[in-house]
């Protein structure tokens, strides 16, 4: 059997179950391929050898129940290989892609752009997706015309992120071996906690006398972009959105600097976190006012007896 049709036409066709080897990719069940397979009314696979000089094509049909001998010819050309697929929509109960899912798909294709060496093109409707690189990827989230700040740093080959100020809701957008992780997971903690610890120290010391700065307060300000490459990375489902792998399997560490610490505190978030606990403190005092203004009212409301009040007094 050739390669090709044993990796896209056969289950749990993979090369991922030794956790004694150290990898770090992404496919790991040996489903992924192949259910692109048997959920479509058509499935090509085109390989293109340039050590062999031959060309691989072959067919599947009716969700991969039907299968084309494979077509060997001469090829003269770089190594390539191209997937070409019908989804059935009736198995989705569906007529034909709607704009969520061309939405998504083009998602894809962004995220792809963003994560993937600068050497590597990605097309979308056969234009060039416009982004070369992490940084013009996470560009595409924040407008730093308005004066947003961000802070872009890539450690080493395995660990790239960015930070800027949220709106007082912790965000973040992260891929693990260029998988999306829109929850999360060990590797976002990995570094929110790094930044947070830095970033409480910094506003208890210019808040004395004031309220005490909590990691989750400031958690609340922080949105993260982080590109990561772990080994043989773990999820809490199939669909990979949440990595639980603990931060000592990693196989590297994200280790922030205090040079990019510095530039973190001056992203503005310091002041802006400076600014919230003031204003926490005027409203829960002014609560406090409220509060106590209303019981000395009912107390001053219950009967005399002997130049004492009866009932509750505050």
């Amino acid at each position: 059997m050739y390669v090709p049709e044993l990796v896209f036409g056969h289950l749990l066709t993979s090369d991922n179950y030794d956790d004694g080897e150290k990898k770090v990719t992404g496919g790991r069940n040996g489903y992924g391929a192949k259910l692109t397979n048997i959920f479509s009314t058509k499935f090509e696979v085109e390989c293109g050898d340039s050590e062999r000089q031959k060309k691989f094509y072959q067919t599947w049909e009716d969700n991969m129940r039907k299968k084309d001998k494979p077509k060997i010819s001469a090829y003269k050309g770089d190594n390539f290989t191209k997937i070409t697929f019908y989804p059935d929509f009736a198995k989705f109960g569906m007529k034909k892609l709607d704009k969520d899912i061309l939405g998504l798909l083009s998602r894809r294709c962004y995220d792809i752009a963003g994560t993937t060496p600068r050497r590597c093109k990605m097309y979308l409707n056969k234009h060039v997706v416009d982004i070369k690189d992490f940084k013009d990827y996470v560009d595409k989230y924040v407008s730093t015309e308005e004066g947003q700040i961000v802070v872009h740093e890539k450690l080493h080959d395995r660990w790239e992120f960015a930070m800027t100020v949220s709106e007082g809701q912790f965000q973040q957008v992260s891929f693990v071996n260029r998988i999306a992780t829109p929850k999360g997971g060990t590797h976002v903690a990995h570094v929110a906690d790094q930044l947070v610890e830095a970033i409480a120290k910094r506003v208890n010391s210019k808040n004395k006398g004031g309220m005490d700065i909590k990691p989750y307060h400031v958690r609340n300000y922080l949105w993260l972009f982080i590109s990561c490459q772990v080994e043989n990375p773990s999820f809490d489902s199939q669909t990979k959105e949440n990595m639980t792998l603990k931060p000592a399997k990693f196989g590297s560490k994200c280790e922030i600097s205090d040079a990019v610490i510095n530039k973190v505190l001056k992203t503005g978030i310091v002041d802006t976190l400076l600014q919230w606990a003031k204003s926490k403190e005027a409203i829960d005092l002014g609560n406090t006012m409220k509060a106590g203004g209303k019981q000395g009212q009912e107390a001053s409301q219950y009967p005399q007896v002997g130049g004492c009040e009866l009932g509750w007094r505050p």
